[in-house]
């Protein structure tokens, strides 16, 4: 009897989201004995890029929590991530200065005196306010029955100016210009026309090989916070603004070809046995609560669940973990502070062990174990 072939999808969720992501991943490990580095294919959107790139580097989710909590590695992990760890020391060392689109900078040059100095500061605020793609915004007047909200979200927000250069460093130290030999698919947003791209699964998603750092940079770049990310002339924001999930990827465990040789039947790529999904922004209930934060995190939980239902309508099992009411409580606030990882941790692998002993959730995982 073959292994189970495992698809693991990892959402978005900032510095938070990577926690949870740690939380479950690392229950799984310690109840069921399941590494998630052995998954099939691991599809990584915004802080689950990271968290995927980890995995594939070979950290696994028990030295991931270990480091979140500062607690001793695994000599193997120790090696990984000292290695990350350096290169972003490098980065620091060379003090290089923040990726950002040239168009955002603000001409902060003094105005005339009298009069003109309201206009020029006016006219800076305007510059401050500006959208970060205009062109985008036309496309959707042109073009309204492609419009994603994330896209256009995107689109009208000031482009944000922190660079990602941390985020994908580590992975350029780890993997080089390879990618690894097992399935990573990482998602990210054309940001000027709003499409998604897969990294590491698209050909001819930008013009010349694409590196899993860069991946990371361009998967994770929150519109309006960090700075878009420039692959060949393409300005790329995090994949979460196309789905905080992405779960739909997981049908197949190989592209779907785009063409079939006239002489040959289409082949339907494999399906996976089994697709986990940790989804750190999709509320495992709809809450009371009405405030913009829990309008979007309900909008995720709905995109998910259609995600869901079209992954079960091809007969793949699924199961989903996301975060309870117990979970949002430690979660809530800033979601990019990692100081909250080792409470949101602890209390999601609480809810996460509970939730492996539902009778319907053992039968499903039970695949695990063979």
């Amino acid at each position: 009897m073959r292994s189970p072939r495992v698809a693991l999808v990892l959402g978005a969720g900032g510095s938070v989201g990577h926690a949870f992501h740690v939380g479950v991943l690392s229950s799984l490990a310690e109840e069921l004995g399941w590494d998630a580095r052995s998954a099939e294919l691991i599809v990584g959107t915004s802080a689950g890029s990271i968290v995927g790139a980890g995995l594939r580097a070979g950290l696994g989710p028990l030295d991931m929590r270990a480091r979140a909590l500062g607690r001793p590695l695994s000599p193997a992990g120790r090696r990984i991530v000292r290695t990350g760890e350096a290169a972003i020391a490098q980065l620091a060392a060379a003090d290089q200065p923040a990726e950002a689109d040239p168009d955002a900078a603000v001409d902060e040059s003094p105005g005339a005196d009298g009069p003109l100095d309201g206009v020029a500061e006016l006219a800076t605020r305007v510059r401050q306010m500006r959208m970060a793609s205009p062109e985008r915004v036309l496309r959707a007047l042109r073009e309204p029955w492609r419009v994603t909200p994330g896209s256009l979200f995107s689109a009208m927000v000031p482009p944000g100016r922190r660079p990602t250069d941390s985020l994908g460093a580590p992975y350029d130290a780890l993997f080089g210009s390879e990618w690894p030999s097992s399935s990573l698919w990482i998602v990210a947003v054309k940001l000027d026309v709003g499409n998604r791209v897969v990294f590491g699964r698209d050909e001819g998603a930008s013009a010349g090989p694409v590196t899993v750092g860069r991946a990371v940079q361009a998967s994770c770049a929150v519109p309006g916070y960090f700075a878009p990310v420039k692959i060949d002339g393409e300005r790329y924001v995090d994949g979460g603004v196309h789905s905080t999930t992405n779960a739909d990827l997981a049908a197949h465990l190989v592209p779907v070809p785009r063409t079939h040789p006239a002489s040959a039947e289409p082949v339907e790529p494999e399906a996976p046995d089994l697709v986990i999904v940790s989804a750190p922004m999709s509320p495992e209930r709809a809450g009371p609560e009405l405030s913009p934060r829990s309008a979007v995190r309900q909008m995720a939980r709905r995109w998910l669940a259609g995600e869901l239902i079209g992954l079960r309508d091809r007969g793949v099992e699924t199961v989903a973990f996301q975060p309870t009411a117990d979970d949002l409580a430690q979660m809530s606030g800033n979601t990019m502070d990692p100081s909250k990882a080792p409470a949101v941790i602890e209390q999601v692998q609480a809810s996460t062990l509970a939730r492996l002993r539902e009778p319907e959730i053992a039968d499903r995982l039970a695949i695990l174990s063979r």
